[in-house]
């Protein structure tokens, strides 16, 4: 066969394909070009960092020279708000750009939907590489990033678990160094064609504020003083300042707060609440810690104070170990600094520092957030981004957790989403204050009756000279504040005839911005009734215990057991303990005395099962009957309901059936687990024992 060969066809072809070839990679550098263009972005986040605690703010009796730098290189912003002082909803309005009311995200103990539209994803659609390591607590696990490498809840500080990507393992070491650690190795793993958005998520300065062994005496010699407000008596303020639970003189624990030890000499941590955090030590860990905390406890044990200098006491020692912590967050911002001049990635990074919220360091007396009060309301917040914003900059704008959303997408070039409730910063940054930027905020706090701090319901609106302040739910209070005669809060004004035109102008003001975050219905989000009635032959009767209950779980009174009052099934964690009686370590042994000899059918009584918060039914449930209160008759047994290692919140019902019994006097008793058992997470602590209603039929 003859084949002829047309050399010029060849020749053409081949002309064609390199002009092909070069337009791809013409192509590809474009996108690789446009690509770089395009900033990436680093958000580091800490937990509960005060403005106080940081150098730059001007405040502080400890020197963040890291976290200043980025100050210094760019702009600092003195009025950066939250719009709900607490750790999970904070974070939900920073990843959707949208208050609580609207993501859902209301409080601690719910789960954030992450199907809902949130600022990573939209990058990732947008061709950005996006990661978050650290502390996450939105309990669901993360959408919209390539990669996750996050904290189960709130993390522990020694030898912390991590879920990276769905994988629970253990690693040994400190939470501060670790994360540090594991966002460096992604940069240098990371898809160098693709701008990139991290989220690096610290879990310190959160409580219970254990430093790291290079750390551990650190602010042993430096003069801390104690806030003037510290022995505040929140005379003429709102019943909500005064019922609180976040006393550092009165609500801190010796032990899991404080690191005290039991005794001159001794190294046992008291156990108030648990010492699972000290048990995570390795034994080099442990010794470190042990020395470094040896001298300053047995002072304490030589000279142990009361009264008053017991409160500052206990405030030096919160200070010296949150400030601890927080030098730990500064190294590792230094580290992330030095990273980016290393590899050439500073000039095209827009780096972020900033807090959930604010925290309180003594003022007022407390310690915590979820106030409207400025400590807690207020963030830090440090921007850097050589290429748009000048050295030293400083602002007096207000900004909210919800413009971080839409700040970057604004850099990243991509259309702000309608729905998102914030604005882009990126004017500000320029230095350039737009004309229908705010002069407002609005709040709104959900946490009651949930959560362990008695901190009421309250939304309310901060302007630049006053801030006006409305709890509901169980009180129907208010609060007006003159901010610039009266920074520390101290005096309410709301009551007072003189200013009834600035409470008429602020609440005109507030509902217009309800109206326009669409949240204009304080019923809204009201918890449901927690408790269904139940009547009984042992209502209004009065029970003794052997043990008492603890004064933090009282079930409403001290005849909780027979009031009637029993929880409902679908439970929705600490919202529920309002009818529980807790016992920590303690049996319940409880003798019920009725009117009269009474026949009696059965007996039933309702026990708690949460694993998650070292609550057990009990092992065992006796039953005895007596008509003088001396001689008791055993009259039935019934052994535990559920296994112990039930995972499942729910309330265990303990029945027994009886036959010819009468009786005037009954005498329950429930065995406590008393220890959490080896397989636990808090194995060796206390375990608790939360009792509902006794029905007696």
């Amino acid at each position: 066969m003859n084949v002829k060969i047309n050399t010029a066809s060849i020749l053409l072809c081949l002309v064609m394909l390199v002009i092909a070839l070069q337009g791809c990679n013409s192509g590809r550098k474009d996108s690789d070009e446009q690509n770089t263009k395009r900033p990436n972005i680093i958000f580091i986040m800490s937990d509960d960092h005060a403005m106080n605690a940081i150098s730059s703010y001007g405040n502080s009796v400890n020197r963040t020279p890291n976290i200043d730098r980025i100050a210094d290189e760019g702009m600092r912003f003195n009025q950066s708000f939250c719009t709900n002082s607490i750790c999970g909803p904070s974070r939900a309005v920073l990843l959707t750009g949208k208050y609580s009311h609207i993501n859902g995200h209301i409080n601690n103990s719910v789960s954030f939907d992450g199907s809902q539209q949130t600022f990573p994803k939209i990058l990732q659609q947008n061709n950005y590489q996006t990661a978050l390591i650290g502390k996450w607590h939105l309990k669901s696990e993360p959408t919209g990033f390539d990669y996750w490498n996050i904290l189960p809840g709130q993390g522990s500080y020694y030898n912390p678990d991590f879920i990276e990507m769905g994988e629970k393992k253990r690693f040994e070491g400190y939470v501060t160094d670790l994360i540090t650690d594991f966002t460096i190795d992604w940069l240098n793993n990371r898809d160098t064609t693709k701008p990139f958005c991290l989220l690096m998520h610290h879990k310190a300065p959160h409580r219970t504020w254990m430093p790291n062994i290079n750390h551990l005496n650190t602010f042993d010699t430096v003069d801390i003083p104690v806030p003037p407000t510290f022995f505040d008596d929140f005379e003429n303020r709102s019943t909500a300042a005064k019922n609180q639970k976040m006393s550092i003189w009165k609500d801190m624990h010796l032990g899991y707060d404080l690191k005290l030890t039991k005794a001159l000499n001794s190294t046992e941590i008291v156990d108030d609440l648990g010492t699972w955090a000290f048990d995570r030590m390795n034994e080099v860990q442990r010794k470190i810690w042990d020395s470094a905390y040896l001298i300053k406890n047995n002072e304490y044990h030589q000279n142990p104070p009361t009264g008053k200098d017991l409160a500052r006491w206990k405030y030096r020692r919160y200070m010296q170990d949150y400030l601890g912590t927080i030098e730990s967050v500064d190294e590792s911002v230094g580290e992330i600094l030095d990273y980016l001049d290393k590899n050439n990635l500073a000039d095209n990074t827009i780096i972020v520092y900033t807090s959930d919220q604010g925290f309180y360091l003594g003022e007022h007396g407390w310690f915590d957030k979820r106030f409207m009060y400025e400590e807690s309301l207020k963030m830090p917040l440090l921007i850097r981004y050589s290429k748009e914003i000048a050295k030293g900059k400083i602002t007096d704008e207000m900004m909210m957790n919800l413009d971080f959303a839409p700040t970057f997408l604004d850099y990243a070039g991509v259309e702000i989403p309608n729905d998102m409730q914030g604005e882009s910063m990126r004017q500000l940054l320029k230095g350039e204050t737009p004309d229908n930027w705010r002069n407002e905020i609005y709040y709104h706090y959900y946490e009651y009756p949930k959560g362990g701090h008695d901190v009421k319901r309250h939304y309310g609106i901060r302007t630049q000279d006053f801030k006006l302040i409305h709890y509901y739910y169980d009180i129907d209070e208010w609060e007006l504040f003159d901010l610039k005669n009266d920074p520390h809060e101290l005096n309410n004004l709301y009551n007072k005839p003189e200013y009834n035109d600035n409470v008429g102008e602020l609440k005109q003001k507030l509902a217009e911005l309800r109206k326009k975050y669409k949240d204009n219905n304080q019923e809204d989000f009201l918890p449901g009734q927690h408790f269904n009635t139940v009547n009984h032959k042992g209502i209004g009767c009065t029970v003794s215990l052997v043990y008492p209950y603890s004064n933090k779980y009282s079930g409403g009174d001290p005849n909780a057991l027979t009031n009637g009052k029993i929880s409902v099934e679908n439970l929705s964690q600490v919202e529920n303990l309002g009818v529980w009686q807790g016992f920590e370590e303690a049996d319940l042994i409880a003798t019920i005395g009725l009117k009269k000899e009474t026949e009696i059918n059965s007996i039933s009584v309702g026990f708690l099962q949460n694993t998650d918060a070292w609550i057990f039914s009990p092992d065992w449930v006796e039953v005895a009957v007596s008509n003088d209160n001396k001689q008791y008759k055993n009259v039935g047994r019934i052994e535990r309901q559920v296994p112990e290692n039930s995972a499942k919140e729910e309330r265990v019902s303990y029945d027994l059936k009886l036959q010819n019994v009468k009786a005037q006097y009954i005498r329950l008793r429930a065995k406590n687990k008393a220890i959490c058992p080896q397989w636990h997470k808090g194995a060796g602590s206390k375990a608790w024992l939360f009792a509902d209603e006794i029905i007696i039929n």
